[in-house]
């Protein structure tokens, strides 16, 4: 059976605009002005957005992988990351029909992409089951309700994501989670068509790609488009639930440079690095006493007492990542930095905190954007659980006395 594809046409509307954004897709794009709205989201929470757009009423990926508009518009910047949203109901058919109809033209687009630029991120649009379900595929299909065809919709768009390497963001799944959180308000995700979104449900398809973007949560930006406060600050928690709470789910980061760089303690003035990181092509290291190695764990020598501040960077072509120490020498050996026998550890969400060290130690939770989001004082000899009410990711801990500083990244999931 194959399964006939129904056009959804509204009016189009783009706003131009910095992380630079491309839009792939259609009117479920353009209704209600999703890159408008993401636009203004970002700005309010310190962000900016330069957006273009790629958006035809009801065209597939077949048509835009041979569009001349699309193409030009994919080749005329190194975009940073790029849109891409099949026709809403084409996800959704049977596998072996989407394996045809779908999956080779999603992989031509993304091979149009990354053949303009290497760097650029395409992110498949996930997006919803209609409120009553494909009614026009239902006979003898699994399509008849939105929880069957939101499924399926999910299926795929991860399925493209994991075939080609690429991000996907999950609105579809965000949409699900309203509908059994609060029915009412899941039907007002909707326009009156009971397929494209309102205002509510594009508000809501911003914040999570704001997140999937910016990898931050969009709880607490004041802007709050033309919904109400209440309900915007419901969808931007939503959002930061489905989205931060599961980025591998989606893919989120998959390419992402991490630093987990760590040294040891060798003979004398001696320090055995290790530059071990995720998806890091290249190492950088300065000692901070005029030498620099490219290794990925070289071993150094330092011909002098005192306190260096060493430095590694993990890089690929695409990003970086660094990692700083410091650390106290003397000239008959190295004296390891006391707050480093401090121990953290994260236990669901909570951080344990064991001072062993026989003076209070004050400890600083710090995202990776710098911004101090914890400060506690753990008494010595003392163990301290601290609540972290964070998104999942990497952080910054800060240990500090009278005396000195000692700094690591832990990961809080």
């Amino acid at each position: 059976m194959l399964f006939l594809c129904l056009f959804g046409f509204a009016p189009f509307s783009t706003i131009a605009q910095q992380t630079s954004v491309l839009f792939i897709g259609n009117s479920y794009i353009y209704t209600a002005d999703l890159p408008g709205t993401l636009k203004s989201l970002a700005l309010a929470g310190g962000d900016s957005v330069y957006h273009e757009s790629s958006t035809l009423g009801g065209f597939s990926f077949e048509q835009h992988s041979t569009n001349a508009s699309t193409l030009n518009k994919i080749a005329s910047r190194n975009w940073d990351f790029v849109v891409l949203q099949q026709q809403s109901q084409m996800p959704s058919f049977p596998p072996s029909q989407v394996a045809w109809q779908t999956y080779p033209f999603a992989e031509t687009l993304v091979d149009s992409i990354k053949s303009n630029y290497e760097c650029s991120e395409p992110i498949f649009f996930m997006t919803w089951g209609r409120k009553d379900g494909d009614q026009a595929n239902c006979g003898g299909s699994p399509l008849c309700t939105f929880e069957t065809m939101q499924a399926r919709l999910r299926q795929s768009y991860l399925e493209m994501g994991s075939d080609n390497d690429a991000t996907v963001a999950p609105c579809g799944a965000a949409w699900h989670q309203m509908s059994v959180d609060n029915n009412s308000f899941w039907s007002g995700l909707y326009s009156g068509d009971g397929s494209h979104p309102s205002a509510w449900g594009t508000y809501l398809n911003a914040c999570v790609f704001y997140a999937t973007i910016f990898q931050k949560s969009p709880v607490g930006i004041p802007y709050y488009s033309n919904i109400g406060q209440q309900d915007a600050e419901d969808l931007q928690q939503l959002a930061e639930e489905i989205v931060l709470d599961s980025l591998s789910n989606w893919y989120i980061g998959h390419a992402d440079v991490v630093s987990n760089a760590s040294y040891t303690f060798g003979p004398g003035l001696t320090i055995i690095f290790d530059g071990s990181s995720e998806n890091a092509t290249s190492h950088e290291w300065d000692f901070g006493d005029g030498s620099i190695s490219n290794q990925e764990s070289p071993q150094h020598t330092f011909s002098i007492g005192g306190t260096v501040e060493v430095s590694h960077i993990a890089k690929s072509e695409c990003d970086a990542d660094t990692t700083v120490f410091e650390i106290v020498l003397n000239p008959t050996g190295i004296v390891k930095n006391s707050l480093s026998q401090v121990d953290v550890l994260v236990n669901n969400g909570t951080l344990v905190v064991k001072n062993v060290l026989n003076s209070r130690v004050k400890l600083t939770l710090i995202e990776l954007t710098g911004r101090e989001i914890i400060n506690s004082i753990i008494e010595s000899l003392n163990t301290k659980l601290i609540h972290a009410t964070t998104k999942p990711g990497l952080y910054l801990v800060k240990l500090s006395d009278d005396k000195q500083e000692w700094t690591k990244k832990i990961f809080i999931p």
